[in-house]
Parts: structure tokens; sequence; C-alpha cells
């Protein structure tokens, strides 16, 4: 960790780097780099920083949960397709020991039967969903509440 700013790690899982482009009833025409914007200038202003990766590969998803171990303070997760299989990344999350928050922009309960399932829930501190974009932010300040006034 930082001395100086605690990070925090924002993962985007498979597809995402299509947002604004693919299904705009659904996810919004805003992009990634959009959603990422904002959830930085929200973290600067709580004293926070953002690291973002998007993947569409389940094992770098994985590879920088275990790097963010000892040096992030949260992680925000938008894993995508991937909340309802991956089991190795519920694993991974279940070994980092600081908040993780599990973001979408839809509300996945709300939508087609298969996706009510997320294997990440079980090891993720709270969930943000159903929100567009704004979860983005909301996301960040719950992190911020979770790390409380003496942030690691």
């Amino acid at each position: 960790m930082t001395d100086a700013q605690p990070i925090v790690l924002l993962l985007s899982g498979p597809n995402l780097n299509l947002l604004g482009e693919r299904e705009p009833a659904v996810y919004g025409t805003a992009t990634l780099d959009d959603h990422v914007a904002l959830a930085a200038a929200t973290a600067a202003g709580l004293g926070l920083s953002v690291e973002h990766l998007q993947s569409n590969h389940e094992g770098a998803l994985v590879d920088a949960v275990h790097a963010a171990r000892g040096r992030c303070a949260a992680i925000v997760v938008n894993p995508g397709a991937l909340t309802h299989y991956s089991w190795a990344l519920h694993d991974a999350l279940a070994a980092f020991e600081g908040p993780v928050v599990e973001l979408h922009l839809s509300n996945p309960n709300a939508r087609e039967e298969w996706r009510h399932t997320s294997v990440v829930a079980p090891v993720a501190t709270g969930a943000i969903a159903g929100f567009g974009g704004d979860g983005y932010r909301l996301a960040v300040e719950a992190v911020a509440h979770l790390l409380g006034p003496g942030r690691p």
C-alpha cells in the first residue's frame, strides 16, 4: 500500500471493453473509459486512487487479484459473465484481505434466470447493481465507507 493514497483495484471482466457499443438499451451509451474516469474522480475526492484492468481472460483477472494482495486496500469488480461461473475468480477474491465490492451496471436479478446466480457474491463484502454508470461512483463511495477513517 502507498502511504499517500490507498489503492482501489477496479477490475472489468469480459466484453466490458465494448461498453457504449454493446446492447446500449441494457448497458447504456457510456464507454468503459467513462466509467473508469468517474470511479477515479470519485476516488480522488475521497483520498483514494484507482488502478484499472479490463480483460477478456479469466486468468488475467485472477493474476491481478493475486498481485493486489498486500498492495491494494480494496477491490471493485465488475466480473461480467464470469460472475456466474468463475470459481477461480471466487477463490482469488476470497484470498484478498480487504473489502471487495461486486459491481454490475444492470440488475442481474431482473434479467434472464441464468444471471441470477453470482459465484462472486459469497466472497464480496457487498454489491452494487442496477444503477447504470452511477454504480461506479456508488461502489467507490462504499469502499471509502468500508475502509473508514483509519484507512489502511
